[in-house]
Protein backbone atom coordinates (compact mmCIF):
# COMPACT_ATOMS: atom_id res chain seq x y z
CA UNK A 1 0.00 0.00 0.00
CA UNK A 2 1.26 3.49 -0.85
CA UNK A 3 0.70 5.64 2.22
CA UNK A 4 0.30 8.68 -0.04
CA UNK A 5 -2.80 7.15 -1.63
CA UNK A 6 -4.89 7.52 1.52
CA UNK A 7 -4.68 11.31 1.22
CA UNK A 8 -5.79 11.61 -2.41
CA UNK A 9 -9.58 12.08 -1.95
CA UNK A 10 -9.08 15.13 0.33
CA UNK A 11 -5.52 16.30 -0.41
CA UNK A 12 -6.41 19.92 -1.20
CA UNK A 13 -8.51 20.36 1.94
CA UNK A 14 -5.87 18.69 4.10
CA UNK A 15 -3.45 21.32 2.79
CA UNK A 16 -5.98 23.93 3.92
CA UNK A 17 -5.89 22.36 7.38
CA UNK A 18 -2.12 22.91 7.39
CA UNK A 19 -2.62 26.52 6.33
CA UNK A 20 -5.10 26.98 9.18
CA UNK A 21 -2.55 25.66 11.66
CA UNK A 22 0.14 27.87 10.09
CA UNK A 23 -2.12 30.89 10.50
CA UNK A 24 -2.51 30.20 14.21
CA UNK A 25 1.26 30.13 14.60
CA UNK A 26 1.89 33.24 12.53
CA UNK A 27 -0.91 35.31 14.09
CA UNK A 28 0.51 35.08 17.58
CA UNK A 29 2.23 38.36 18.49
CA UNK A 30 4.00 37.07 21.60
CA UNK A 31 7.28 35.86 20.14
CA UNK A 32 7.98 33.18 22.75
CA UNK A 33 4.52 31.65 22.33
CA UNK A 34 4.90 31.76 18.56
CA UNK A 35 8.22 29.93 18.88
CA UNK A 36 6.58 27.26 21.04
CA UNK A 37 3.70 26.83 18.60
CA UNK A 38 6.09 26.53 15.69
CA UNK A 39 7.94 23.76 17.52
CA UNK A 40 4.95 21.60 18.43
CA UNK A 41 2.85 22.20 15.30
CA UNK A 42 5.67 22.30 12.77
CA UNK A 43 7.00 18.80 13.36
CA UNK A 44 4.95 17.18 10.63
CA UNK A 45 3.19 13.92 11.32
CA UNK A 46 0.71 11.84 9.36
CA UNK A 47 -2.33 13.95 10.39
CA UNK A 48 -4.43 10.78 10.51
CA UNK A 49 -7.20 12.24 12.65
CA UNK A 50 -7.81 15.34 10.47
CA UNK A 51 -7.62 13.07 7.44
CA UNK A 52 -10.33 10.82 8.87
CA UNK A 53 -12.60 13.80 9.57
CA UNK A 54 -12.31 15.02 5.99
CA UNK A 55 -12.82 11.55 4.51
CA UNK A 56 -15.91 11.01 6.69
CA UNK A 57 -17.31 14.24 5.28
CA UNK A 58 -17.46 12.59 1.87
CA UNK A 59 -20.44 10.49 3.01
CA UNK A 60 -22.88 13.37 2.80
CA UNK A 61 -22.95 17.02 1.79
CA UNK A 62 -19.22 17.74 1.65
CA UNK A 63 -18.68 21.35 2.72
CA UNK A 64 -14.94 22.09 2.96
CA UNK A 65 -14.96 25.12 5.27
CA UNK A 66 -16.60 23.62 8.40
CA UNK A 67 -14.81 20.31 7.80
CA UNK A 68 -11.44 22.09 7.71
CA UNK A 69 -12.33 23.86 10.97
CA UNK A 70 -13.17 20.50 12.55
CA UNK A 71 -10.06 18.79 11.20
CA UNK A 72 -7.75 21.58 12.42
CA UNK A 73 -9.50 21.57 15.80
CA UNK A 74 -8.92 17.83 16.15
CA UNK A 75 -5.22 18.18 15.34
CA UNK A 76 -4.85 20.97 17.91
CA UNK A 77 -6.66 18.89 20.53
CA UNK A 78 -4.42 15.92 19.78
CA UNK A 79 -1.22 17.98 19.91
CA UNK A 80 -2.25 19.74 23.12
CA UNK A 81 -2.86 16.39 24.78
CA UNK A 82 0.61 15.21 23.76
CA UNK A 83 2.19 18.35 25.21
CA UNK A 84 0.45 17.72 28.53
CA UNK A 85 1.36 14.01 28.41
CA UNK A 86 5.03 14.90 28.02
CA UNK A 87 4.87 17.16 31.06
CA UNK A 88 3.22 14.44 33.14
CA UNK A 89 5.68 11.78 31.96
CA UNK A 90 8.69 14.12 32.24
CA UNK A 91 9.58 13.15 28.67
CA UNK A 92 12.54 14.89 27.06
CA UNK A 93 11.95 13.67 23.50
CA UNK A 94 9.03 12.69 21.27
CA UNK A 95 9.59 11.10 17.86
CA UNK A 96 13.27 12.03 18.15
CA UNK A 97 12.62 15.74 18.78
CA UNK A 98 12.88 17.65 22.07
CA UNK A 99 9.56 18.03 23.85
CA UNK A 100 8.10 21.44 24.68
CA UNK A 101 8.72 20.89 28.39
CA UNK A 102 12.37 20.03 27.69
CA UNK A 103 12.84 23.26 25.73
CA UNK A 104 10.61 25.69 27.59
CA UNK A 105 10.08 24.14 31.09
CA UNK A 106 7.00 22.42 32.51
CA UNK A 107 4.99 25.48 33.49
CA UNK A 108 5.27 27.05 30.05
CA UNK A 109 4.44 23.72 28.37
CA UNK A 110 1.26 23.33 30.44
CA UNK A 111 0.14 26.81 29.43
CA UNK A 112 1.00 26.04 25.80
CA UNK A 113 -1.27 23.01 25.94
CA UNK A 114 -4.03 25.11 27.49
CA UNK A 115 -3.63 27.70 24.72
CA UNK A 116 -4.04 25.03 22.05
CA UNK A 117 -7.08 23.53 23.81
CA UNK A 118 -8.68 26.99 23.73
CA UNK A 119 -7.86 27.44 20.04
CA UNK A 120 -9.27 23.99 19.30
CA UNK A 121 -12.54 24.94 21.02
CA UNK A 122 -12.70 28.19 19.03
CA UNK A 123 -12.23 26.34 15.75
CA UNK A 124 -14.85 23.70 16.47
CA UNK A 125 -17.31 26.45 17.44
CA UNK A 126 -16.78 27.96 13.96
CA UNK A 127 -18.40 24.87 12.44
CA UNK A 128 -21.71 26.35 13.68
CA UNK A 129 -22.91 22.85 14.58
CA UNK A 130 -24.04 22.48 18.17
CA UNK A 131 -23.95 18.68 18.08
CA UNK A 132 -20.35 18.68 16.88
CA UNK A 133 -19.40 21.15 19.63
CA UNK A 134 -21.00 18.80 22.18
CA UNK A 135 -19.12 15.89 20.62
CA UNK A 136 -15.87 17.86 21.05
CA UNK A 137 -16.65 18.44 24.74
CA UNK A 138 -17.52 14.80 25.39
CA UNK A 139 -14.36 13.68 23.64
CA UNK A 140 -12.16 15.98 25.69
CA UNK A 141 -13.75 14.62 28.88
CA UNK A 142 -13.16 11.04 27.71
CA UNK A 143 -9.52 11.78 26.88
CA UNK A 144 -8.88 13.39 30.27
CA UNK A 145 -10.63 10.52 32.04
CA UNK A 146 -8.44 8.00 30.21
CA UNK A 147 -5.29 9.96 31.02
CA UNK A 148 -6.29 10.29 34.67
CA UNK A 149 -6.94 6.56 34.84
CA UNK A 150 -3.46 5.91 33.50
CA UNK A 151 -1.74 8.39 35.78
CA UNK A 152 -3.56 7.38 38.96
CA UNK A 153 -2.87 3.70 38.35
CA UNK A 154 0.85 4.15 37.64
CA UNK A 155 3.01 1.40 39.19
CA UNK A 156 -0.10 -0.55 40.19
CA UNK A 157 0.44 -4.12 38.99
CA UNK A 158 -3.06 -5.19 40.05
CA UNK A 159 -4.67 -3.99 36.79
CA UNK A 160 -6.31 -6.21 34.16
CA UNK A 161 -6.88 -6.17 30.41
CA UNK A 162 -10.49 -4.97 30.73
CA UNK A 163 -9.36 -1.82 32.57
CA UNK A 164 -6.62 -1.38 29.93
CA UNK A 165 -9.19 -1.42 27.12
CA UNK A 166 -11.34 1.09 29.02
CA UNK A 167 -8.33 3.34 29.54
CA UNK A 168 -7.18 3.40 25.91
CA UNK A 169 -10.79 3.70 24.77
CA UNK A 170 -10.87 7.08 26.48
CA UNK A 171 -7.31 8.25 26.06
CA UNK A 172 -6.84 7.35 22.40
CA UNK A 173 -9.83 5.78 20.66
CA UNK A 174 -12.27 8.54 21.66
CA UNK A 175 -10.49 11.11 19.47
CA UNK A 176 -10.29 8.73 16.51
CA UNK A 177 -14.03 8.08 16.90
CA UNK A 178 -14.81 11.81 17.18
CA UNK A 179 -12.81 12.48 14.01
CA UNK A 180 -14.82 10.18 11.77
CA UNK A 181 -18.14 10.67 13.58
CA UNK A 182 -17.77 14.47 13.58
CA UNK A 183 -16.96 14.61 9.89
CA UNK A 184 -20.05 12.56 9.07
CA UNK A 185 -22.22 14.73 11.34
CA UNK A 186 -21.05 17.92 9.63
CA UNK A 187 -21.88 16.40 6.25
CA UNK A 188 -25.40 15.54 7.38
CA UNK A 189 -24.82 11.84 6.72
CA UNK A 190 -27.67 9.42 7.56
CA UNK A 191 -27.72 8.34 11.20
CA UNK A 192 -26.70 4.75 10.41
CA UNK A 193 -23.68 6.01 8.48
CA UNK A 194 -22.70 8.31 11.35
CA UNK A 195 -22.88 5.32 13.70
CA UNK A 196 -20.84 3.20 11.27
CA UNK A 197 -18.12 5.86 11.12
CA UNK A 198 -18.09 6.18 14.90
CA UNK A 199 -17.59 2.39 15.17
CA UNK A 200 -14.87 2.58 12.54
CA UNK A 201 -13.00 5.34 14.38
CA UNK A 202 -13.30 3.74 17.81
CA UNK A 203 -12.00 0.36 16.67
CA UNK A 204 -9.24 1.94 14.62
CA UNK A 205 -8.15 3.99 17.63
CA UNK A 206 -8.00 0.84 19.76
CA UNK A 207 -5.83 -0.88 17.14
CA UNK A 208 -3.61 2.21 16.86
CA UNK A 209 -2.89 2.32 20.60
CA UNK A 210 -2.23 -1.41 20.85
CA UNK A 211 0.28 -1.18 17.99
CA UNK A 212 1.86 1.79 19.76
CA UNK A 213 2.19 -0.30 22.90
CA UNK A 214 3.69 -3.19 20.94
CA UNK A 215 6.26 -0.86 19.39
CA UNK A 216 7.30 0.21 22.88
CA UNK A 217 8.78 -3.30 23.15
CA UNK A 218 9.77 -4.01 19.56
CA UNK A 219 10.33 -0.70 17.77
CA UNK A 220 13.55 0.89 16.67
CA UNK A 221 14.63 3.44 19.27
CA UNK A 222 15.79 5.93 16.61
CA UNK A 223 12.53 5.71 14.70
CA UNK A 224 10.44 5.85 17.87
CA UNK A 225 12.48 8.63 19.40
CA UNK A 226 12.32 7.03 22.85
CA UNK A 227 13.94 4.09 24.67
CA UNK A 228 12.45 0.59 24.50
CA UNK A 229 10.30 -0.08 27.56
CA UNK A 230 9.42 3.58 28.17
CA UNK A 231 5.88 2.74 29.24
CA UNK A 232 7.07 0.36 31.95
CA UNK A 233 9.61 2.94 33.12
CA UNK A 234 6.66 5.32 33.60
CA UNK A 235 4.72 2.66 35.50
CA UNK A 236 2.19 2.11 32.70
CA UNK A 237 0.89 -1.39 32.03
CA UNK A 238 0.02 -2.06 28.39
CA UNK A 239 -1.29 -5.14 26.60
CA UNK A 240 2.10 -6.89 26.19
CA UNK A 241 3.06 -6.31 29.83
CA UNK A 242 -0.39 -7.37 31.06
CA UNK A 243 -0.09 -10.60 29.09
CA UNK A 244 3.30 -11.19 30.71
CA UNK A 245 1.72 -10.58 34.11
CA UNK A 246 -0.99 -13.15 33.33
CA UNK A 247 1.55 -15.79 32.33
CA UNK A 248 3.89 -15.27 35.26
CA UNK A 249 1.70 -14.04 38.12
CA UNK A 250 4.06 -15.00 40.92
CA UNK A 251 7.63 -14.46 39.70
CA UNK A 252 7.46 -11.42 37.46
CA UNK A 253 10.08 -8.70 36.85
CA UNK A 254 7.32 -6.09 36.37
CA UNK A 255 6.26 -6.47 39.99
CA UNK A 256 9.87 -6.05 41.08
CA UNK A 257 10.30 -3.03 38.81
CA UNK A 258 7.19 -1.35 40.19
CA UNK A 259 8.34 -2.03 43.76
CA UNK A 260 11.85 -0.74 43.12
CA UNK A 261 11.48 1.89 40.40
CA UNK A 262 15.18 2.60 40.19
CA UNK A 263 16.29 -0.90 39.14
CA UNK A 264 16.95 -1.07 35.40
CA UNK A 265 17.74 -4.81 35.71
CA UNK A 266 14.06 -5.62 36.21
CA UNK A 267 13.08 -3.47 33.22
CA UNK A 268 15.59 -5.23 30.97
CA UNK A 269 14.37 -8.61 32.19
CA UNK A 270 10.71 -7.74 31.48
CA UNK A 271 11.53 -6.49 27.97
CA UNK A 272 13.58 -9.63 27.28
CA UNK A 273 10.75 -11.91 28.42
CA UNK A 274 8.21 -10.14 26.23
CA UNK A 275 10.49 -10.09 23.20
CA UNK A 276 11.39 -13.78 23.56
CA UNK A 277 7.84 -15.11 23.73
CA UNK A 278 4.74 -15.05 21.54
CA UNK A 279 3.28 -12.13 23.53
CA UNK A 280 3.93 -9.59 20.78
CA UNK A 281 2.29 -11.87 18.19
CA UNK A 282 -0.71 -12.31 20.49
CA UNK A 283 -0.92 -8.55 20.97
CA UNK A 284 -0.78 -8.01 17.19
CA UNK A 285 -3.64 -10.48 16.82
CA UNK A 286 -5.74 -8.31 19.15
CA UNK A 287 -4.80 -5.19 17.17
CA UNK A 288 -5.72 -6.94 13.91
CA UNK A 289 -9.08 -7.92 15.37
CA UNK A 290 -9.86 -4.28 16.19
CA UNK A 291 -8.67 -3.18 12.73
CA UNK A 292 -10.90 -5.80 11.11
CA UNK A 293 -13.83 -4.55 13.17
CA UNK A 294 -13.06 -1.05 11.91
CA UNK A 295 -13.14 -2.21 8.29
CA UNK A 296 -16.31 -4.23 8.87
CA UNK A 297 -18.00 -1.10 10.19
CA UNK A 298 -17.48 0.51 6.76
CA UNK A 299 -19.58 -2.11 4.94
CA UNK A 300 -22.90 -0.16 5.03
CA UNK A 301 -21.22 2.87 3.41
CA UNK A 302 -21.26 3.59 -0.34
CA UNK A 303 -18.36 2.30 -2.41
CA UNK A 304 -16.51 5.58 -3.03
CA UNK A 305 -12.79 6.52 -2.89
CA UNK A 306 -13.14 7.84 0.66
CA UNK A 307 -14.28 4.42 1.90
CA UNK A 308 -11.27 2.74 0.28
CA UNK A 309 -8.96 5.34 1.85
CA UNK A 310 -10.43 4.65 5.30
CA UNK A 311 -9.80 0.94 4.79
CA UNK A 312 -6.22 1.69 3.75
CA UNK A 313 -5.71 3.71 6.94
CA UNK A 314 -6.54 0.56 8.92
CA UNK A 315 -3.86 -1.31 6.97
CA UNK A 316 -1.37 1.49 7.61
CA UNK A 317 -2.07 1.46 11.35
CA UNK A 318 -1.16 -2.23 11.53
CA UNK A 319 1.96 -1.83 9.37
CA UNK A 320 3.48 1.30 10.92
CA UNK A 321 6.83 1.09 12.66
CA UNK A 322 6.86 4.42 14.52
Amino acid sequence: MRVASIYEPVREDLEQVERTLDAIRQAEQFSELRKMLEHVLGGGGKRLRPLMALLAGKFGDYRPEPLVFLAASIELLHTASLVHDDVIDRSSTRRGRPTANALFDNQAAVMLGDFMFAHAADLVARTDNTEVVRLFSRTLMAMVSGELSQDLSAYDYGQDIVSYFERIGGKTASLFAASSEGGAMLAGAPREWVKALYDYGHNLGMAFQIVDDILDFSGDEKEMGKPIGSDLMQGTLTLPSLLLMERSPESNPIKELFRDRRCSKHLAEAVFMVQNSDILEESYAVARDFAQRACAALEPLPDIPARHALGDIADYVLERRA
